[in-house]
């Protein structure tokens, strides 16, 4: 990797190994504390890419951007920063950034995008992350104050990336993932920061579909929607005939109507292959998909989300209160089945229910102990008959929501936490043998083989246990 590099960020350490990494791959670094200094480089000429931190001493490194474009057009620049939210990307995409890396990053994923960029820009190519410069500053500090898709972790900062490079990509949007995971902050995330956001924002559910669309409530979501965006919400529960007249729907819309953003909870494949979801409405929707993972799979950010939901209590007028060491731990080992929604639900009932600073071990189990299938590690079963546990268990979910119901889709979710243990279990006294697990579950082997793709279970050989 050749060329000068100038790196502009207040904490001395980063610069450091910055300094000596970009040095080790064969770059010329300059490196300083502020933006001030950077801004002189670059007037200068100095420089083949710029690293740039975002709250800087003397000001903020995303809006230097334009300044730094009008001096340089063919100048990348990588924004990093420790402020984990969607709106870092999004900002840093409006500004045209090159790319954009959370702090903590990877150190060789740095080197690697630093490397792309300046060879990139010797070709006189176009920025990955580049977007219409439609920044809206005043709009987007206050709006994102209370989105909480926050996360440091890789899964979510790809996602962070990709809703901010089709933000204004004239393309349908399908978003999927698990019931509580933040599908529909996403939704609303693409069209409040996009270009259409002085437009209507329309949310369709699968009873707007139940009749004809040249007649009905769904014939008139175009109107409604104009040149804003359409939002389809529950797509898995469309039945056929609803599909088809959502495929009608779609077709008729003209190049002046409404962007769609379709989502659906869990994958759709099984669906697909089953033939109970159709291939041609699929394809018309799934221009870009967006996946969000589930919360036990970015344990990563439980303390940054409670961090966001404890400072959002207290600001509504909840009490302050804070999560100790040994509670962030049991957060960490719970499997959060309701997902974030479940986390926020948890947490506004600790600010409620509590007054005491600190919130304990002993009182966070006492809030977890009410979901189904997902006690904390390390808590005693209880005894009974199996009926009785999912009883008791299903019976805890619901009093979770309090005063609420959960969101539609009860039983699946149920099933799902039912059959996913049982499945795995089976697999592991069997040593991984499918043709033996399948006889074991009484089911038959292709049965087997589509609930663990739905389940996401990992299927190895593994040690014979009986």
């Amino acid at each position: 990797m050749d060329g000068t590099v100038l790196v502009a960020d207040d904490d001395r350490t980063i610069r450091t190994v910055l300094t000596q990494a970009l040095t080790r791959a064969g770059c010329r670094v300059h490196a300083t504390a502020s933006l001030t200094t950077l801004m002189r480089w670059v007037e200068e000429g100095k420089g083949d890419l710029v690293v740039t931190d975002v709250m800087m001493p003397d000001g903020n490194g995303i809006q230097t951007l334009p300044k730094i474009k009008a001096l340089r057009p063919g100048l990348p620049v990588i924004v990093i920063s420790a402020q984990n939210t969607i709106m870092t990307a999004i900002q840093a995409t409006e500004a045209e950034a090159w790319d954009y890396l959370p702090k903590p990053f990877d150190l060789p994923d740095l080197l690697s995008r630093a490397g792309k960029a300046m060879e990139s820009a010797r070709r006189g190519m176009r920025a990955p992350v580049s977007a219409s410069n439609t920044v809206a500053p005043a709009l987007m500090p206050t709006a994102a104050e209370d989105l909480p898709l926050v996360g440091r972790t890789p899964s979510m900062q790809e996602l962070y990336r990709l809703v901010a490079r089709v933000m204004n990509a004239e393309l349908p949007v399908l978003i999927t993932g698990e019931s509580g995971t933040g599908k529909s902050l996403i939704g609303k995330a693409l069209h409040d920061f996009s270009d259409r956001r002085s437009q209507p924002f329309v949310l369709a559910s699968a009873q707007d579909f139940l009749t004809d669309p040249s007649h009905s409530t769904a014939g008139s979501l175009l109107g409604r929607a104009h040149g804003g965006s359409l939002v389809i919400d529950g797509l898995g529960d469309l039945e056929g005939t609803a599909q088809a007249r959502l495929v009608r729907l779609l077709d008729s819309i003209g190049d002046d109507g409404p962007r769609v953003i379709a989502i659906a909870d869990g994958s759709l494949n099984g669906a697909l292959e089953s033939g109970v979801f159709r291939h041609d409405l699929y394809y018309r929707l799934s221009g870009v998909t967006l996946h969000v993972p589930p919360l036990r799979e970015r344990i990563e950010d439980i303390p940054l989300l409670a961090e966001h939901f404890l400072a959002r209590a207290a600001r509504d007028g909840g009490t302050i209160r804070r999560l100790s060491p040994p509670a962030l731990e049991t957060a960490r080992q719970y499997r959060w089945p309701g997902n974030v929604r479940q986390l926020e639900n948890v947490i506004r009932r600790l600010v409620i229910t509590g007054q005491e600073p600190e919130i304990g071990r002993a009182e966070l189990e006492a809030a977890l102990n009410a979901h189904p299938g997902s006690l904390p590690a390390g808590e005693a079963t209880e005894s009974g008959t199996l009926a009785e546990s999912v009883s008791r268990h299903v019976r805890r979910y619901f009093e979770l929501h309090g005063a609420d119901l959960p969101q539609p889709g009860v039983y699946q979710r149920i099933m799902r936490e039912v059959e996913a243990p049982l499945i795995d279990i089976a697999l592991e006294y069997t040593a991984g043998n499918q043709a033996r697990c399948a006889d074991l579950l009484g089911i038959n082997r292709n049965t087997l083989r589509k609930k663990t793709n739905e389940l996401d279970i990992r299927v190895t050989r593994r040690r014979k246990l009986m």
